[in-house]
């Protein structure tokens, strides 16, 4: 029975390829790969059942697979009997010969050669027009029953983007469904069936798929890395790879756009070491959401600049993953993009040796080319109680999204006073400070030697520096009994530190080298004096510690007691 249907199919496609017309000739496009082998492999099994099967070079690494020429009504009604036979793909269409590059089948035509690339494998996906036929609503209804669930889901999708549905998308065509068909049928123009034909349902699509035009959502293959994915190459380009990275840049269409390829051997270990490290860079914000399992992670943070995705997971000693990121305010274009690249990715064989580095992403500041997030502000502050509360200058925790102390801590302020500029923080997260500070109670000797422990270079260096030098006087330049005037060259980093006599006892804390606007030398600095900073944290309800005077320590010793009670203070956006 099977046998004398075939024979019915190929006898009436036969009669159709003898009566066909040169003259407004068009094909049945029915399915396309983005590999010659594969599409050799497709053509036969498609020419023993059917007749009239080409194979094409659609260009750009892809192939196609077509019945005909047919004149333009046969090929109607044969698109439309294969695919109710289901001997064809439901998405088959109607395609012109001009769209249609060398002759790949039958074989003897010579099949293009693919050249060598050094950047990843790009194979360019074709974006036919469907033919626009018209059709009955029997016949519409028909096409319809041929959509698989995942196409009719799809639909609903596209229905609910545009308006018209807002109920569950099951792939069930309900009363719901059908009314939204309606009426986006009504309000662009067509009969209000509440069944879409062909050709509607392909301008649904159109109209789904505009915010998305330029993007060029393309097939990557990078056999390098060992990832295929589909990626937006209309927006970002491959520009290099620097381990566990392969970086593709934006192109200029869309400011701010980047994807990373993640592709790296390892364990679950260095996957826990990686969702640690990509929370540090300056692409993955700190707002959004962190979900980590023991074989894969996602990370989504959103800032007033950009909104970053990254997901990653280990597979056969291979941790592989990308990273999404997209300016903010352009949510339906980039969530579009992301669906796309979650649904495509897949591993393949190779991962990234580990060994690849780009020679002009070496730098402290870098990981893989990529900037580490920095504060917009470091300072110095010092320990006063085994609470972790601290001392610094109230100018560097004005206006912070977020404080942090030594980089680990969270922090928040809890009194300042701008008169004296001195600020208190205490730490949101239980903290056990090395050393606290010995606040010294009177007045110490003019002209003593003194020293300042500080983060001078910001966080560049593991741990504060040592700074010497003399105590000038016991007033400001306007006579200020606050402060104390000290002879020592200071940098910016170091204001909050303490300022500690030669025993280790604090006389005061570094305040910011600024004179009103007037020009001072760079060795003439002031803190604010032991009785000072004293005074604002009995205030906070803060105890310090107080005493008359310590036994002289030798610099190792006191520079050892100085940086354990230093922290430093970082103010982010």
């Amino acid at each position: 029975m099977v046998r004398k249907f075939l024979f019915s199919v190929i006898a009436t496609l036969m009669m159709w390829g003898q009566t066909a017309l040169a003259q407004d000739s068009v094909y049945v496009q029915i399915e396309a790969q983005p590999s010659l082998s594969v599409t050799e492999d497709r053509l036969r099994d498609y020419a023993s059942v059917l007749p009239d099967v080409n194979g094409f070079d659609l260009g750009r690494g892809w192939y196609g697979i077509a019945l005909g020429p047919y004149p333009r009504n046969e090929a109607e009604n044969v698109l439309r009997s294969l695919r109710a036979q289901r001997l064809i793909p439901s998405d088959s269409y109607l395609e012109g010969p001009e769209r249609y590059g060398q002759r790949i089948w039958p074989i003897g035509a010579g099949p293009a050669s693919v050249p060598p690339i050094t950047a990843p494998e790009i194979a360019v996906a074709p974006e036919p027009e469907p033919q626009a036929t018209d059709e009955t609503p029997r016949e519409a209804r028909e096409s319809e029953a041929l959509l698989s669930r995942q196409e009719r889901e799809t639909l609903q999708i596209a229905l609910q983007w545009a308006g018209y549905y807002n109920s569950a998308i099951d792939g069930a065509f309900g009363r719901g469904t059908r009314s939204s068909m309606a009426a986006w049928q009504a309000d662009n123009g067509f009969e209000a069936t509440g069944i879409l034909t062909t050709a509607q349902r392909a301008e649904l699509f159109r109209q789904y798929n505009a915010v998305l035009e330029g993007m060029d959502i393309t097939s990557v293959r990078d056999t390098r890395a060992g990832i295929a994915i589909d990626l937006p190459l209309g927006a970002v380009a491959f520009s290099r790879y620097d381990s566990p990275f392969a970086h593709f840049d934006a192109t200029g269409v869309v400011d701010g756009a980047r994807v990373l390829l993640i592709s790296q051997p390892g364990d679950r270990d260095r996957l826990a070491g990686l969702y640690e490290i990509m929370q540090t860079l300056d692409i993955v914000p700190l707002d959004g959401a962190r979900d980590r399992s023991g074989d894969r992670f996602t990370l989504t943070g959103q800032d007033s600049r950009i909104v970053s995705h990254t997901e990653a997971r280990l597979a056969d000693g291979a941790i592989k993953g990308f990273t999404l990121i997209w300016p903010a305010g352009d949510e339906e274009r980039r969530s579009r993009i992301l669906a796309a690249m979650q649904s495509s990715f897949a591993p393949i064989p190779g991962v990234l040796d580990p060994a690849v580095i780009a020679e002009d992403s070496q730098s402290v500041d870098l990981v893989a080319g990529l900037s580490i997030r920095q504060p917009k502000l470091t300072a110095s502050g010092f320990f006063v109680d085994r609470q972790g509360r601290v001392v610094t200058t109230d100018t560097a925790v004005a206006n912070c999204g977020r404080i942090t102390l030594n980089s680990d801590y969270n922090a928040e302020v809890m009194a300042t006073d701008p008169a004296l500029g001195i600020a208190v923080l205490r730490a949101t997260q239980p903290l056990a400070p090395n050393d606290i500070a010995q606040f010294r109670d009177g007045a110490p000797r003019l002209q003593s030697e003194i020293a300042v422990a500080g983060f001078s270079f910001g966080g560049v260096l593991p741990s504060a520096t040592m700074t010497f030098g003399r105590l000038s006087d016991l007033r400001g330049l306007n006579g200020e009994n606050t402060l104390t005037r000290l002879a020592i060259s200071t940098l910016d980093g170091d204001a909050g530190g303490p300022v500690l006599d030669d025993g280790g006892a604090v006389i005061g804390m570094l305040v910011p080298h600024d004179a009103g606007g007037r020009q001072l030398p760079d060795d003439v600095n002031f803190a604010a004096n032991s009785a000072a900073v004293q005074q604002v944290l009995s205030r906070a309800g803060v105890a310090p510690q107080v005493t008359p005077g310590l036994a002289r320590l030798d610099p190792v010793d006191l520079t050892a007691k100085a940086t354990a009670m230093t922290v430093l203070v970082s103010c982010w956006e």
